[in-house]
């Protein structure tokens, strides 16, 4: 990989000092389109063109004869380099665009990067100049980055050395015991050595805090757990397993790279019916991901008639187990415990969970103290097709924490382009929301924001903020000119959208060994006939090493919504207590387009020139799947008013 140059060095710790400032820096910019002609098929020469980075012109080049793909390579340049100076002026939200056109010149413009040394050669060089870390901070203002996981308690507790027997407190023993005879319980309670160590360990400040974390978080969750356990038939204090898996974090995530409160692995997650994809992992799904525990539990003990057994191949897997079994002949935990055929994590897996279960029942007994976090409770709805989450904290005066806790299953900012998708709001602000998100086009609930006026703000100082123009806060706002802003008025904010941005950043996937067409259409929440579509597959046959084109969620082109314009028709359902509520939205007119084909000009010169997408040509000109685009050709392409 290359070193990053001099400037770029500074410029990362100046992004990093930047990051817990304001959140107005990471707010989505406006895009300004830079009107270029594409190159005709003649090759005349090119004049110099210029690119303006605020406070200077750059030369951007002066070819004679290009081809169409030194053409590609000279734009997307002169985007990075122009990015590179405003990076370096302190200009973030320039910089984030200049970026971001540079890579998508290259991502968007149909040639295959691998083939063409010198595309591949310059888009290496920008991602590689261009650390990833800043890139992902440059899009934190259009939330499609994945959330920060929250490490998984039991790899907390694994690390730790645990004590000899001799190390115990002398009071342990006869403390526990006294317990086991004094409280109910519906899963058998053993107190030998390997538990009383882990009781032990759970009482040094390390341990207790691990525990401390779990039982006041569990306060949001016990009485959900408990429901499900019931409704599934399955012990109650299974929710013991919880409290050393995650600590009831739903974010956790191990270093085996299992998730969510209950640590399901991809493809156990997958067996028992929670969804992953691009958008959202049902693993993080609090009562989704119990539901799916019980029923694995149900199945384990199932297989081996005996808990213990049940939760060690919880944890490591049937196989493990059984074959643990089948070699000694014994079909009992302590006594595979003894003969050390299970692996270490696994046997110890079993004494923590009685540990904890011991001191959770009885806190007090252990010197733990805390108070447990309040149950949560939402208003479940459905919006209908993505929205950014800030958004909908602004709409309803939330938090954005507040949603994330209640929604934790999203791994971004967005909700996914799923009609049905439900998405979780706090309790009694459902109806508000639906009330307010009515002012802003559906189409924009990913790009634009709202605005609390404070005290002494002005609509120029706003629209600095937010990188646009007071007109168009004006506009958005039916603001008469020269009116003054009132202390807690709130101001639709119209920042602009790039045209995949409604359903997420266009991306470059490389094919592993054991991916096929279906499996990564999944993994992107995409329909296999897209994925094909956008990278010209004859077939569903993909080899290992290949770049696809994707665009997660799927590409749904403004131009085809737009077109679907008409009278009001049934929106969003909300979900509550007191029955359905339709929500009526507009959305804008459309008019229809006839363009011939000129030589030179490619379907990406002609998406840009319309304003609109490749795939939203295609879909209207439906010949174009058959054949290559030809001189003459006449295509109908939908034009927003």
């Amino acid at each position: 990989m290359q070193k990053p140059a001099m400037w770029m060095l500074s410029a990362v710790a100046a992004l990093a000092v930047c990051a817990g400032c304001d959140d107005s820096v990471r707010h989505t910019v406006q895009a300004k389109t830079i009107q270029i002609a594409s190159p005709s098929a003649q090759q005349e020469p090119l004049p110099e063109l210029a690119l303006n980075a605020g406070h200077r012109s750059i030369p951007v080049l002066s070819l004679r004869k290009p081809d169409a793909a030194e053409w590609i390579a000279a734009q997307s340049k002169a985007a990075f380099e122009a990015g590179e100076l405003d990076f370096q002026a302190g200009h973030l939200g320039k910089a984030r665009e200049e970026f971001d056109d540079a890579l998508d010149l290259l991502l968007a413009s149909g040639f295959d990067l691998e083939s063409d040394p010198r595309l591949n050669d310059l888009y290496r060089h920008i991602v590689e100049s261009v650390s990833q870390d800043e890139l992902n901070a440059f899009r934190d203002g259009d939330g499609f980055r994945e959330q920060k996981p929250t490490p998984a308690a039991i790899d907390e507790i694994a690390e730790e050395p645990i004590p000899q027997p001799e190390a115990f407190d002398p009071n342990l023993r006869g403390r526990a015991e006294g317990e086991v005879g004094a409280i109910s319980h519906d899963l058998p309670l053993t107190v030998n050595d390997p538990v009383l160590a882990y009781l032990n360990y759970f009482k040094t400040p390390r341990g207790s805090a691990i525990v401390e974390t779990g039982l006041r978080r569990a306060g949001r969750y016990r009485a959900m757990v408990q429901r499900v356990l019931q409704d599934e038939g399955m012990p109650q204090d299974l929710i013991y397993l919880a409290q050393a898996e995650s600590a009831f974090q739903p974010q956790a995530v191990s270093k085996a790279g299992a998730r969510g409160m209950w640590q399901f692995m991809s493809f156990a997650g997958h067996k028992y019916g929670l969804q992953k994809n691009w958008w959202l992992d049902e693993r993080q799904d609090p009562e989704k991901a119990t539901h799916a525990a019980a029923r694995d539990l149900r199945d384990l003990y199932s297989q081996f008639g005996d808990w213990y057994l049940a939760m060690a191949a919880y944890n490591s897997g049937a196989g493990t187990v059984q074959h643990a079994v089948e070699r000694t002949g014994y079909s009992d935990f302590w006594e595979l415990y003894r003969r050390n055929v299970l692996p270490k994590e696994t046997q110890n897996y079993v004494p923590i969970i009685l540990a904890l279960t011991l001191i959770s029942k009885d806190p007090a007994r252990y010197g733990i103290e805390f108070e447990p976090e309040p149950a949560l409770k939402a208003d479940a709805v459905k919006p209908g097709q993505p929205i950014d989450l800030r958004l909908v904290a602004e709409t309803i005066d939330s938090d954005l924490d507040t949603l994330r806790s209640l929604n934790p299953e999203l791994l971004r900012l967005v909700t996914p382009a799923d009609p049905d998708f439900v998405l979780r709001l706090p309790e009694g602000t459902a109806e508000r929301f639906f009330a307010e998100i009515a002012d802003i086009p559906p189409e924009k609930w990913v790009s634009w924001r709202r605005h609390k006026v404070e005290e002494g703000e002005t609509l120029s100082a706003i629209a600095k903020q937010y990188h646009v123009q007071p007109a168009e806060i004006a506009d958005a706002n039916s603001l008469p000119a020269g009116s003054s802003l009132e202390q807690g008025e709130k101001l639709i904010i119209p920042a602009a959208a790039r045209s995949e941005a409604a359903t997420g950043k266009i991306l470059r996937y490389r094919v592993r060994r054991t991916d096929t067409v279906a499996t990564i259409a999944d993994e992107f929440d995409v329909t296999t006939a897209e994925l094909r579509k956008w990278n010209h597959l004859r077939s569903d046959h993909v080899v290992r090493g290949m770049s696809l084109r994707i665009y997660p969620g799927g590409m749904t082109p403004p131009a085809a919504q737009q077109a679907k314009a008409k009278t009001a028709a049934p929106g969003t359902v909300i979900a509550r207590r007191d029955g359905p509520r339709d929500v009526t939205v507009m959305e804008p007119a459309s008019s229809t387009v006839v363009h011939r084909v000129k030589q030179g000009e490619t379907l990406w010169s002609i998406a840009r020139a319309y304003r609109t997408t490749v795939e939203a040509i295609e879909s209207g000109n439906r010949y174009l799947f058959s054949r290559p685009l030809q001189v003459g050709d006449t295509l109908t392409i939908l034009s927003a008013h």
